[in-house]
């Protein structure tokens, strides 16, 4: 059983890191041109603008103290596609920087896991961190509606949006199989590419 200061280092680690993902997001559009996250307050990293309370609060915190898994949201980003400059590829640009954010930072703290000495307890926080983000980058990557990799999938395969667009939400049960089965392994595989050790905790 893992203690509980670890479990809530991990829902901070997550939460952190999706505040990252999620402000990505709104600095890309800002700089294509939408002030929409801006306008609402969402261009920042302060993590209480980016709360939702059964998402990253009440369902993850149980889950995760008493199921033993983390299941959780932060509120999307609002950005209006038709601001963007780029109207080919701006909301792709947009849909990406999230996961993009997400695996610069497990690219540069994974470089320093490599590259410098490091003690024990550090460095297991620091696998922690690029671990989560490497999963976070994966799993919104998932071509399925409601994650990024739907958006993106749909603006790099326009013929395909109408099979995407008829999934709906029923593409978050699909994600969450894969999540489950899949991409641990290719999560893993990943942290030792970057890291050149192995993960586990």
């Amino acid at each position: 059983m893992e203690p509980i200061y670890l479990k809530l280092f991990l829902y901070v680690v997550i939460v952190l890191s999706a505040t990252f993902h999620e402000y990505a997001h709104g600095f890309i559009a800002y700089k294509l041109g939408d002030s929409t996250a801006k306008d609402a307050g969402r261009l920042t990293l302060n993590p209480l603008a980016h709360l939702d309370l059964m998402g990253t609060v009440v369902i993850p915190l149980f889950l995760l103290f008493y199921g033993g898994i983390f299941i959780g949201w932060a509120k999307p980003v609002p950005y209006n596609p038709y601001n963007l400059r780029d109207q080919k590829y701006g909301s792709l640009k947009v849909g990406i920087a999230g996961p993009s954010a997400n695996f610069l930072i497990a690219l540069i703290l994974g470089m320093f896991m490599r590259f410098a000495p490091i003690s024990p307890p550090f460095l297991m926080a620091l696998s922690i961190i690029v671990y989560i983000n490497i999963f976070l980058g994966l799993f919104n990557l998932l071509p399925f509606p409601p994650l990024d990799g739907s958006k993106v999938f749909m603006d790099l395969f326009p013929r395909a949006r109408h099979i995407i667009e008829q999934i709906g939400f029923f593409g978050i049960f699909f994600a969450l199989l894969l999540a489950l089965f899949i991409l641990p392994i290719l999560a893993k595989n990943l942290f030792w590419l970057i890291t050149g050790q192995g993960f586990g905790i």
